[in-house]
């Protein structure tokens, strides 16, 4: 069992195809607004019907904001790795810190030297990959002169720099037990594809990169595993073969398991796209959180521990959500440890009490509450682990927070005017609405899947375990159902404004305005009162069984 505790990330890996120059333009915004972090190309310069993979890359990073771009993978033998170090560097400085660096030693050697490049041994390619490295290093580190004096790849007394926004991760695309080695001692993430590992070769693979890293010095959990991967969405058996929750279930079992922790999907079709981001995603994310929650409560014998400094969900880590009890007795004074003055406390996000409607869709002075002690006090009951569950529950729901924001600023956009149709937008200027509507749309939709599947995940799972476990929690539960189901109307509301300005119906924006405004008073009101009810039911008793 090799779970590194790495947070989860997805993305996909269009095809640059050159007969349909602004299809992955498109595929990467609809990853964006998808809720997909990484957007990544492969890279095969001789390929005559491929785009160039660095300039199509350069082209989606400026047409996008949010998601992060990579080469998936370089090709070595034909790109000089003092102009790719920099070339990464530069597009990263532009970007605020959203590039992150594939490698491969080559292949399809034939091309290479139709293309200028030169054959190597496949000895001789891991050798040149690991020079290519030390450049790239040495020279995204900004200080003095480069010098690597390397059998293929050379540094003579060049300057270093310029330095990238973010510490760049080097992705290397590795099978065989010698770059598997190098991936283990140098890299900061392991790149295979499913067609070339099969999800049952991963574990000796895995194996042997723990090794080298340990020998060299490193925890094994400094290499993120990624997974290049494709399969089809439907009601077919097998690997990736079946609907969005086989495919989030399978997923999760990879990253429990296996440790992957990044899923990047080769697909060139928009609806998968948007599928693996708002359905599949968020699911492996709560079915990996909530087992993780899980073993993190067995004794300490039980499972293997969750490495501490890959994990945002444990507690005594986390200094931006967990505090000392303020005011408590011997806080910061030397008090005995085990005291409950000195241990983590988790702290459920207020409620400030504004509102953008007035009224809301429900009585909050009616609202059940959970009995229990002052809080620090109630808490010392609990050890770390136990408190990692309601902690999880407030980090799922600040990036509920985050994104209901985002939502907010588009409509702001919107309405002054700020969201233009761009040239290179062509391909969404020939749909039937107009770009700028086509993007909130899209962003709200994905937005309103993503809350609509958390509250589901909660209504199916957490919510009968703890109604079972914890009859004091009962009333606030049943209270807490019935306003998912209030809030859910509140998103029918959305998408029925969705669509009335997509149709340019008078008063339309204003109409959407109001209800995204009406969303914002219920789903953070509902969000404080959670977080407050169930910190103590969900310490107790976890997520589920």
């Amino acid at each position: 069992m090799s779970d590194y505790g790495h947070d989860l990330e997805f993305g996909i890996f269009p095809t640059p195809d050159a007969a349909r120059p602004h299809h992955a333009l498109e595929l990467a915004h609809v990853a964006e607004v998808s809720g997909l972090d990484l957007v990544s190309v492969q890279d095969h310069p001789y390929q005559a019907r491929h785009l160039d993979a660095w300039t199509l890359l350069s082209v989606i990073a400026a047409r996008t904001s949010t998601v992060r771009v990579a080469l998936n993978v370089a090709n070595l033998p034909l790109r000089n790795p003092v102009v790719l170090a920099r070339s990464a560097a530069s597009l990263d400085l532009l970007t605020g810190g959203r590039v992150e660096l594939g490698l491969g030693t080559g292949a399809f050697w034939d091309a290479i030297e139709a293309a200028g490049g030169t054959r190597l041994t496949p000895g001789e390619a891991v050798t040149a990959l690991e020079e290519a490295i030390a450049i790239a290093r040495a020279l995204w580190a900004g200080e003095g002169s480069v010098r690597v004096d390397g059998e293929h790849h050379r540094a003579r007394g060049l300057h270093s720099g310029p330095a990238p926004a973010h510490p760049m991760g080097i992705w290397v695309g590795a099978y065989k037990p010698r770059m598997l080695r190098l991936t283990g001692r140098l890299a900061d993430g392991w790149l295979p594809s499913q067609g070339y590992a099969a999800p049952d070769t991963l574990a000796p693979m895995n194996a042997r990169i723990d090794e080298a890293a340990l020998a060299a010095g490193r925890a094994p959990e400094a290499v993120r595993r990624l997974y290049n991967i494709s399969g089809t969405f439907g009601s077919g058996s097998g690997f990736l073969q079946g609907p969005p929750h086989t495919w989030a279930e399978q997923l999760a079992e990879l990253t429990l398991e296996e440790g992957l922790a990044t899923y990047i999907l080769a697909t060139d079709d928009p609806d998968d796209v948007r599928r693996f981001g708002e359905e599949v995603a968020p699911a492996v994310r709560d079915l990996v959180a909530a087992e993780r929650a899980r073993r993190a409560t067995q004794p300490s014998d039980a499972v293997a521990p969750v490495p501490e400094a890959a994990s945002p969900s444990r507690v005594e880590t986390s200094a931006s959500n967990v505090e000392p009890s303020a005011g408590a007795p011997g806080a910061g004074s030397g008090a005995p440890a085990g005291g409950f003055e000195n241990r983590p406390v988790v702290t459920p996000t207020p409620d400030d009490g504004r509102r953008l409607t007035g009224i809301l869709p429900w009585d909050e002075a009616s609202r059940p509450t959970y009995p229990r002690r002052p809080d620090a006090q109630e808490q010392a009951q609990y050890g770390p682990a136990q408190l990692a569950v309601p902690q999880h529950l407030i980090d799922v729901h600040n990036h509920l927070r985050a994104e209901l924001a985002q939502v907010r600023d588009v409509v702001d956009q919107v309405v002054r005017g700020q969201l233009q149709v761009g040239a290179a937008r062509s391909a969404v200027n020939a749909m039937t609405m107009r770009q700028n509507n086509w993007t909130l749309g899209a962003y709200c939709e994905s937005y309103c899947r993503i809350v609509t599947g958390h509250h589901s995940l909660e209504d199916a799972a957490i919510f009968p375990h703890l109604r079972a476990q914890d009859p004091d929690a009962r009333p606030v539960i049943d209270r807490l159902e019935e306003e998912h189901e209030v809030i859910h109307d509140v998103l029918d509301d959305v998408d029925r404004a969705l669509v009335a300005l997509v149709a340019d119906e008078p008063g339309a924006l204003d109409r959407l305005r109001h209800v995204v405004d009406l969303l914002t008073d219920t789903l953070l009101s509902h969000l404080a009162y959670e977080e407050r009810e169930l910190l103590h039911p969900l310490a107790r008793h976890g997520m589920t069984r």
